[in-house]
C-alpha cells in the first residue's frame, strides 16, 4: 500500500543499502541522577492533556533493567562499541497502569568520556523503524554525541522485538503486488479496498488486544517511564521524520520533562489525513523537479515522460531478471526511494533508462528494498507496524467518494505521485477493526525547555513547511527553527557542518541557538 513512503527516515538509507544501490539551559553533571522511586506520576491516558497525571507503581518505576549483550544487534558495525540489550516492561494499556504488562526492546552504547549528560533516545521514524536494527547501524554518525550520553533506542510497541504485529504471510504480501493502487476501473477498485480491509484483519488477528494500544501517545508515555527507568531527571531525545511528531506529542504530555530534544525533518504536526498526503505529493514530486534539473530537463517535461512510462506499466507490468513482474506500485515505489537521498539520484536514472528499454528489474529492487524482501522472499514488517500505529493515530478517514473528488487536486500537484498517495487517504486505514484517536497531532508544550527544529528546504518525505509549523506549534520561546538549505530526507549528518556543529553544540552544551538559523 501507498504509505509505506509515509514518514520514514535513515531506514530509506538502508533500503537504498539493501537493494545493492549506491548510494535550553544546560542540566550537566544532574541529568544522570536516579528519579524518585515510589509512585512516580505521568500524564493521564485519559485527559489527552498535559498537567493531569496518575501515579505509576513502584513495580514499573523501580524496575531494573537486565543490560547484556544484543543477539540481534549489528555489533560488528562498530568494533568495540560494546552494545547491549535489555526489556523494559510498560503497561498494555496506560488506562490500567496496575494490569497486563508488555515488553519493550531497548540497545544501548554507553558514554565514551567521564563527562556525562545522561541518556539520549533515539526514535529513527516509521511509525514502524526498528530502533534496536538502526541504531548501530548508523551509530558512527552519532560518535560525537556518545562522548557525554548513553546512545539508546528501542523498539517501540507493536513493532518488530517489542510485540512487533505481522498482518500477513510472506507468499500473501506477494500476491498483493498484483492489487492496482490508483484503480481505473470498478473491479480494480473493488480490489483495491478488499485487500485494504483484508490487511487490517490480518492485523487484528495478529496483534489482539494489543491493535488498541500502539498509538504515539501510548508510546510517548512509554518513553517518560524509559526516562526514569534509565535514571534521568530529564528526556533528551533525538527524534527524526515521524519521530518528530512523537517528540512534539511527549513534550505537550511532559512539558517539565524535557531535556534536550531535537527533532529533524519534521512532520507537519497541523495536518490531518489529506493534508499530510497532499505534503507528500507536494514533497516528493519537489524532489523530482530537482533531481531532473540535475539531469538537464525540464521538470514539466522529465515528469510527464515518467508519468507515461507508469501509465504503461500500469497497463503491461514489465519483465525482470527475477522472474516477477514489475507492477506500477512497485515502480512508483521505486522511483521513491532514491529521492530521499541526493546520492542516489544516479541509481534512479539508471533504474528509469533500464524500465523505458523494456526492464523493469532496477526499480524492482528499489522497490524490494524499500519493502524490505530479502532475496529469498522473505518480507520485513515496518509497513505493517507504521500502518497500525498510524491507522489508531488518525481519525479522519476518507471515503472513497470522498477520495475520488480529491484526486484532481493530487495530479495538479504531480502527474507522477497524485493518484498514487490520493487514493493511499481512503485506501490505507479503510474498515480498518478499531477507530482512529486524533486528527492531527497536539504537541502545544510552551511550559517546556526549548526544542530545536530542524528543517530542510529540499526534504522529499517531510516537507520544509513542517518544520516552521511545529516549531509555531510548540509554543513561543519553545520551538526554535534552524533551516538548512539542503536535499534529502533529514539535515543532521547530511552534509553540513553548519547544521551539525549547531545540533552538537545544543545537544551537548545547551546552548540554544536564535531561533530562524539558516544554514545554507
Amino acid at each position: 500500500m501507498a504509505r509505506m513512503v509515509r514518514w520514514t527516515a535513515l531506514t530509506a538509507a538502508a533500503a537504498l543499502l539493501a537493494a545493492g544501490c549506491s548510494s535550553g539551559s544546560s542540566d550537566d553533571g544532574k541529568d544522570g541522577e536516579k528519579s524518585s522511586g515510589g509512585q512516580v506520576s505521568a500524564a493521564a491516558p485519559s485527559s489527552g492533556s498535559s498537567g493531569t497525571a496518575v501515579p505509576l507503581p513502584s513495580s514499573l518505576t523501580s524496575q531494573k533493567l537486565d543490560w547484556g549483550r544484543c543477539e540481534a544487534a549489528a555489533d560488528s558495525s562498530e568494533p568495540g562499541s560494546d552494545w547491549q540489550c535489555a526489556t523494559l516492561k510498560v503497561p498494555l494499556d496506560w488506562a490500567k497502569t496496575d494490569g497486563e504488562t508488555i515488553g519493550l526492546a531497548l540497545i544501548r552504547a554507553k558514554a565514551t568520556g567521564d563527562d556525562r549528560i545522561g541518556s539520549l533516545l533515539f526514535n529513527f521514524g516509521g511509525p514502524g523503524g526498528s530502533g534496536v536494527s538502526t541504531l548501530p547501524s548508523f551509530s558512527s554518525s552519532f560518535s560525537l554525541l556518545r562522548e557525554r550520553y548513553d546512545l539508546v533506542s528501542w523498539d517501540p510497541r507493536g513493532v518488530d522485538a517489542s510485540e512487533g504485529v505481522r498482518c500477513r504471510g510472506d507468499k500473501e504480501i506477494q500476491a498483493a503486488e498484483a492489487i492496482d493502487t490508483t484503480p481505473d476501473t470498478a473491479a480494480e477498485e473493488r480490489a483495491y479496498f478488499q485487500d485494504a480491509a483484508d490487511f487490517g484483519k490480518g492485523c487484528e488477528k495478529d496483534a489482539g488486544k494489543l491493535m488498541a494500544h500502539v498509538s504515539t501517545t501510548d508510546t510517548a508515555r512509554d518513553m517518560d517511564l524509559m526516562r526514569q527507568v534509565l535514571g534521568d531527571n530529564k528526556l533528551h531525545y533525538f527524534g527524526i521524520s515521524y519521530g518528530t511528531e512523537l517528540g512534539g506529542v511527549y513534550a505537550h504530555l511532559f512539558p517539565q520533562n524535557v531535556g534536550r530534544l531535537t527533532l529533524d525533518a519534521v512532520v507537519d504536526p497541523t495536518a490531518g489525513t489529506v493534508g499530510h498526503a497532499e505534503n507528500q505529493t507536494r514533497g516528493f514530486q519537489r524532489a523530482l523537479d530537482n533531481y531532473l534539473k540535475s539531469t538537464g530537463q525540464a521538470p514539466e517535461e522529465g515528469s510527464q515522460k515518467i508519468a507515461d512510462l507508469m501509465d504503461r506499466i500500469d497497463k503491461d507490468p514489465l519483465p525482470t531478471s527475477t522472474g516477477r513482474k514489475l507492477t506500477q506500485t512497485l515502480a512508483l515505489t521505486g522511483v521513491f526511494l532514491p529521492l530521499y537521498d541526493e546520492s542516489s539520484w544516479p541509481t534512479l536514472t539508471s533504474a528509469l533508462d533500464a524500465a523505458e528499454d523494456g526492464d523493469g528489474s532496477e526499480l524492482l529492487a528499489l522497490a524490494d528494498g524499500y519493502n524490505e524482501r530479502d532475496p529469498s522472499g522473505h518480507y520485513g514488517t515496518g509497513t505493517h507496524s507504521q500502518r497500525v500505529i498510524s491507522c489508531l493515530d488518525d481519525k479522519g478517514r476518507p471515503t472513497p467518494t470522498e477520495t475520488k473528488k480529491l484526486l484532481p487536486r493530487f495530479e495538479k500537484i504531480s502527474p507522477v505521485f497524485g493518484a498514487f498517495l490520493g487514493w493511499d487517504t481512503a485506501g490505507w486505514c479503510h474498515d480498518w477493526p478499531v477507530p482512529g484517536q486524533h486528527e492531527d497531532a497536539e504537541v502545544s508544550a510552551p511550559e517546556a525547555a526549548p526544542i530545536l527544529v530542524v528543517g530542510n528546504t529540499g526534504d522529499s518525505a517531510t516537507p520544509y513547511e513542517g518544520a516552521p509549523r511545529m516549531a509555531d506549534e510548540l509554543g513561543k520561546d519553545v520551538g526554535v527553527l534552524l533551516t538548512w538549505k539542503g536535499q534529502g530526507h533529514g539535515a543532521y549528518g547530511s552534509g553540513s557542518d553548519c547544521v551539525d556543529s549547531t545540533v552538537n553544540a545544543y545537544l551537548l552544551n545547551g546552548r540554544v541557538p536564535k531561533d530562524g538559523k539558516v544554514c545554507s
